[in-house]
C-alpha cells in the first residue's frame, strides 16, 4: 500500500516544476513568519509555556485537537484544561483519581465535549504509566525509510482508541487517513513535534520521525494559496490532496517541504498574496 501512495507522489512531483520566482517568494515568506512573534497569537503558546517534554507533548496534542474555531478562543479553552490540571499535565495524568475527573464535566469546545475530554485523560494516564514520550504512539508504526508520516498516522488513530470502551464518537475529533481526512490537526501537532531550526516556533523534540517525512497541515488559507500559487490542481481537499501539496512543496526543499507551511498560512491569514 505504501508503495502505490509513493508512486503516486512521485508522479505527481515530477510533473510539476517549481517557478524560481515562487520558490524565492515562499523562502522569503517562511523567514517572514517562521519567527518568535508569530506565538504569541497562534495556539502553539500553549505548549511553550512549559518546559518539561511530556507537558509539552500533552498539551501540545490537546491543542492540536482543539484546534478549530478563532485562535483566541482556542487558546482560552486550552490555558481552561490547563487550570483543570492544576497548572501541571503531566504530573496530573500520571497521578489523578477517578474522582479528579469530575472537574472536567463541564469543560467543553465546540463539539469537543465532556465524554471525549474524559477518554483523552484516560487514555494519557494509561499510556503515560507505561511509557516515557508520546513519540513512540506515532513513530512505532512508521518505516525509518518510509516516505511520509502517512503510517504514523493510521496506526497512530488505532492505537488511540484501542482502550476498552472507547467512545465512538470521539473518534471525529483524532482523524486517520484511512478515512480519507486532511488530518489536518494531526499533521500540525507533527510539525510542531519533529521540526528542528532555530527560530524558536516548533519544538524539534522527536527524532524517530523524520522532518522530510511531514505532510502539510490543509485547512483553508493553505489550501487557497496553495491553489492560487498552482501547487494543488485536485478539486477535492481530501488526503490526496496533503499528498499532492507535500509533493510539490518537496521540490522546493526535500528534507523540510512541510516548514512552507509558515507561507501559506501566514498569507492566508493577512490575504495578502
Amino acid at each position: 500500500m505504501n508503495s502505490i501512495i509513493d508512486d503516486c507522489l512521485l508522479a505527481v512531483t515530477n510533473m510539476k516544476r517549481i517557478d524560481s520566482k515562487l520558490t524565492k517568494h515562499l523562502n522569503e515568506c517562511v523567514e517572514r513568519f517562521n519567527q518568535a512573534d508569530f506565538i504569541k497569537d497562534d495556539p502553539i503558546q500553549i505548549p511553550h509555556q512549559f518546559s518539561v517534554l511530556q507537558d509539552i507533548e500533552i498539551m501540545a496534542f490537546w491543542v492540536a485537537m482543539l484546534a478549530w474555531g478563532q485562535r483566541k478562543t482556542i487558546i482560552n479553552k486550552s490555558n481552561e484544561l490547563i487550570n483543570l490540571m492544576d497548572g501541571a499535565p503531566y504530573d496530573f495524568i500520571k497521578n489523578h483519581k477517578e474522582k479528579d475527573r469530575k472537574r472536567f464535566l463541564e469543560f467543553k469546545h465546540r463539539t469537543f465535549q465532556a465524554t471525549d475530554t474524559l477518554y483523552f485523560l484516560e487514555f494519557f494516564q494509561h499510556y503515560y504509566q507505561k511509557n516515557e514520550s508520546l513519540e513512540n504512539a506515532f513513530a512505532q508504526h512508521l518505516s525509518p525509510d518510509a516516505r511520509t508520516a502517512e503510517a504514523a498516522l493510521v496506526g497512530f488513530h488505532e492505537f488511540f482508541f484501542s482502550l476498552e470502551n472507547a467512545p465512538q464518537r470521539t473518534r471525529k475529533h483524532v482523524s486517520t487517513p484511512a478515512r480519507k481526512s486532511t488530518c489536518k490537526r494531526l499533521n500540525m501537532f507533527l510539525r510542531w513535534m519533529v521540526r528542528q531550526d532555530d527560530k524558536g516556533v516548533d519544538f524539534g523534540l522527536w527524532t524517530k520521525i523524520k522532518a522530510a517525512q511531514l505532510l502539510i497541515p490543509l485547512d483553508v488559507h493553505v489550501d487557497r494559496v496553495a491553489r492560487h500559487y498552482g501547487l494543488i490542481d485536485r478539486k477535492q481537499r481530501d488526503w490526496k490532496t496533503v499528498l499532492e501539496l507535500t509533493g510539490n512543496l518537496r521540490l522546493l526543499d526535500k528534507n523540510d517541504p512541510v516548514k512552507y507551511d509558515f507561507a501559506l498560512f501566514g498569507l492566508g491569514v493577512l490575504n495578502k498574496f
